[in-house]
């Protein structure tokens, strides 16, 4: 296959779901709460499987985390940032892109992991998690 038309079909679909995700928050928004996948990193490392997941901003004490031998599943819920009283009342809405609300993620593994050794950490809003590749 040609890389550019791979390229151009990953580029599209990227469009594509980001066109419906809006959509779908706009309706959703409008009829209650809804459920958002924090964005990942995932690689495959010679030891391990390392996923990183953007959650700026959740307290490690909203976070549920299972681990199952082939796929995680990452589980919680961000609060809605808004300005502190100190700063003043909001007075008008400007943008309000970041998601909030409950929140859930699922990774599936390329090969088994040791459930056992796992090991997770935030850092700068990141959470980190570390996945022992079984022997």
């Amino acid at each position: 296959m040609d890389p550019t038309r791979n390229i151009k079909l990953r580029w599209m679909h990227g469009m594509l779901h980001d066109v419906t995700s809006e959509l779908a928050r706009l309706h959703l928004s409008r009829v209650g709460s809804h459920t958002w996948e924090p964005a990942i990193n995932a690689y495959r490392c010679d030891k391990c499987i390392r996923v990183c997941v953007d959650l700026a901003g959740v307290d490690r004490s909203r976070i549920d985390l299972t681990v199952e031998p082939e796929r995680l599943i990452l589980r919680g819920e961000r609060d809605v940032p808004e300005p502190t009283h100190e700063e003043g009342r909001a007075v008008q809405l400007l943008a309000m892109e970041i998601d909030y609300g409950p929140f859930e993620r699922e990774v599936r593994f390329p090969a088994s992991v040791d459930i056992e050794k796992v090991h997770a950490e935030q850092r700068n809003g990141l959470l980190w998690i570390s996945l022992p590749l079984k022997e």
